[in-house]
This record gives C-alpha cells, sequence and structure tokens, in this order.
C-alpha cells in the first residue's frame, strides 16, 4: 500500500516540486496551501508523514504542528517542518511544538527523498 503523505506550503512552486518529487517514488501525495486548509484535511483524513512550511498565513506551521498533536489519530505521525529558518530557538519551538525534524529550503530532491524513506 502507497505512504500517504500531506504537503503544506503557499508557496505553489515548492508545493509543486515536493509532490512531483515525491510522487515519483511512488507515495500518495496531497497538498494543501494554508495551515488552515491542512488542519482541515488532518482531520477528515490519515497521514503517514506530514510535510508542512513553516511561514503560511492563517495558521503557521509551529502553530499547525501543536494542533494536529491533540488529535488523537495524528498523535505520532511524523511531521517534517519545510523553512528558510536556520535560527536554533525556531528549531527548538518546532521541536517542542512536536515536530519529527527539519528541511531547510532550497530542497535538495535527493535530501528530501532520503530523508522521507528514512523516517518512512
Amino acid at each position: 500500500m502507497q505512504k500517504k503523505i500531506l504537503i503544506i506550503d503557499d508557496s505553489p512552486s515548492i508545493r509543486e516540486f515536493v509532490s512531483d518529487t515525491l510522487e515519483k517514488e511512488n507515495y500518495t501525495v496531497t497538498s494543501a496551501d494554508n495551515g488552515q486548509t491542512g488542519l482541515d484535511l488532518v482531520k477528515e483524513n490519515t497521514y503517514d508523514l506530514i510535510i508542512s512550511d513553516i511561514h503560511m498565513p492563517q495558521v503557521n506551521g509551529i502553530e499547525f504542528t501543536r494542533k494536529v498533536r491533540t488529535l488523537e489519530k495524528h498523535q505520532f505521525t511524523p511531521i517534517l517542518i519545510l523553512t528558510t529558518e536556520f535560527d536554533v530557538e525556531k528549531k527548538m519551538e518546532g521541536i517542542q511544538a512536536g515536530a519529527t525534524g527539519w528541511i531547510v529550503k532550497p530542497i535538495v530532491a535527493e535530501q528530501l527523498i532520503n530523508t522521507v524513506s528514512r523516517i518512512l
């Protein structure tokens, strides 16, 4: 059975790149353009992995992660934060919110594939 991944990013080009890269690896990918839409999808579906941008309109990636961790079916779902942030404080905030890991933009396809396959 194919693993299901949710990608949330307000950048259409990032969503497309991540989706295309992961679909070529036979993952089923759903995407959302903001944290609120992502939350709506998470409440109605089950995913094997969630990849979320940190800076988004409506609900940012940290707040999204906090809210996802309150949902019983996604308490332990791996969440990767996508960001341009190098700030250690931001990383700690993400980890405290429940993030599993961090992918720094610009994203390299091979690094993304390796990270996702290692987690799943």
